[in-house]
């Protein structure tokens, strides 16, 4: 896989709608998929991407705010407080922002690289972006969250970057060692 071919899926890409299936057994293959999905949002200029993103099937994210890089396989969120507003961009809809009510405090669990559990406590805008990364493991874009006033405005955009939207879905990657949730 060279640097050169990696990008990150953009709306339109059937890939990006998909439930990204559960890794049973972490490999090497999964820890250089974490690699590749950081230097892609490092790249890009983001601060959180999904597997799906980057064209793998398996749940796994990325996540950094500029203080400590996350790489977390299977998250899921298992507790929730508060609620906020905050406009969301994402890396899969450029030139895009949706107002999105989230929770304001959570505490997600899953696996790290090595397979070993985590848990973590997040807040405000770290809470946000974890929230944001699981729902495209789900297949859910900020998109989807926008009113009907919104999804119009945002129309000729969003018909925009059907027609210059990069790999097609046939070249997403399962990883050996994941099964489907």
């Amino acid at each position: 896989m060279k640097e050169t071919e990696l990008k990150v899926r953009v709306f339109g890409d059937p890939i990006l709608r998909k439930k990204a299936k559960l890794v049973r057994k972490i490999t090497d293959e999964h820890r250089k998929a974490l690699s590749v999905m950081a230097q892609l949002m490092y790249r890009d200029a983001g601060i959180g991407l999904a597997s799906l993103q980057a064209g793998f099937t398996d749940a796994m994210i990325v996540v950094d705010l500029g203080n400590c890089l996350y790489k977390v396989i299977n998250p899921r969120i298992v507790e929730c407080k508060g609620r906020q507003c905050l406009s969301e961009g994402c890396l899969s809809l450029p030139g895009i922002n949706v107002k999105v009510k989230r929770a304001k405090k959570i505490r997600l669990k899953g696996l790290d690289e090595c397979g070993k559990p985590v848990n973590i406590a997040a807040e405000d805008l770290l809470a946000c972006v974890f929230q944001h990364e699981i729902d495209h493991l789900k297949g859910k874009m900020i998109i989807d969250y926008a009113s009907f006033l919104d999804k119009l405005k945002i129309k000729d955009k969003l018909a925009g970057l059907k027609q210059t939207r990069h790999k097609p879905d046939k070249d997403a990657k399962t990883i050996a060692g994941s099964t489907g949730l």
